[in-house]
C-alpha cells in the first residue's frame, strides 16, 4: 500500500507567510485606492469641460447663422433653446456626471451686443468638482487656480474659455 498522506510540515502556509501576503495586499491597496478616487474626479471634470465646449460650439454656430445669441438668463441648456428657423444647434441635453441631482442641467446667460460691447455668454456647470481637478484652470482674474484650489464650479465665458469659479 502507498501512503497518500502528506507530512504535517507540507500541508499549507504558515501564519507568518499569510501575514506577509496580507500586508503586501494592504500596502498595494493603500497606494492604489486614492489614485482611483482621484481618477474618477478628474474624469467627471473632463466630461464637464467637454460638455461645456460642445454647448459653446452650439452657441457660436447659432450666432454665426442668426447674428445674435439665443436670449437666456440662467436658462437651462436644452435643445429647444438652441433651435432657430427649424435648425437645431444642440441635439441633446448634456448631463454633468458631477451634478448632485440627475435633473440638474447646465445653465447659460447671454448678453447681446450694445453700445460697442460685443455679444457674449456664460455657461455654468451644475456639478461640484474637487478643487484638485481644477488646478490648471484660470480664475476670473486670470491667475491659475493652483494646487490648493478652493474653487468647485466651472464656467465657460465667451472669448475667455474655461474658468474655475466659486
Amino acid at each position: 500500500m502507498h501512503n497518500t498522506a502528506t507530512p504535517d510540515h507540507e500541508r499549507g502556509f504558515t501564519l507568518i507567510e499569510l501575514m506577509i501576503v496580507v500586508a503586501i495586499i494592504a500596502i498595494l491597496a493603500g497606494i492604489l485606492i486614492p489614485n482611483f478616487v482621484n481618477a474618477r474626479s478628474q474624469a467627471q471634470t473632463a466630461a464637464c469641460e467637454s460638455n461645456m465646449r460642445s454647448i459653446a460650439t452650439a452657441l457660436e454656430l447659432y450666432y454665426a447663422d442668426n447674428q445674435v445669441y439665443p436670449t437666456a438668463s440662467g436658462a437651462a441648456v436644452v435643445p429647444e433653446l438652441f433651435t432657430a428657423n427649424g435648425v437645431a444647434y444642440l441635439n441633446n441635453t448634456p448631463k454633468d456626471p458631477a451634478a448632485q441631482s440627475s435633473s440638474a442641467t447646465y445653465s447659460v446667460t447671454t448678453t447681446q451686443a450694445t453700445g460697442g460691447n460685443p455679444a457674449g455668454y456664460t455657461i455654468q456647470c451644475p456639478g461640484i468638482h474637487a478643487g484638485s481637478t481644477l488646478a490648471k484652470l484660470p480664475l476670473a482674474n486670470g491667475t491659475l487656480c493652483g494646487a490648493n484650489c478652493t474653487a468647485t464650479k466651472i464656467l465657460y465665458v465667451a472669448s475667455e474659455g474655461l474658468e474655475a469659479g466659486p
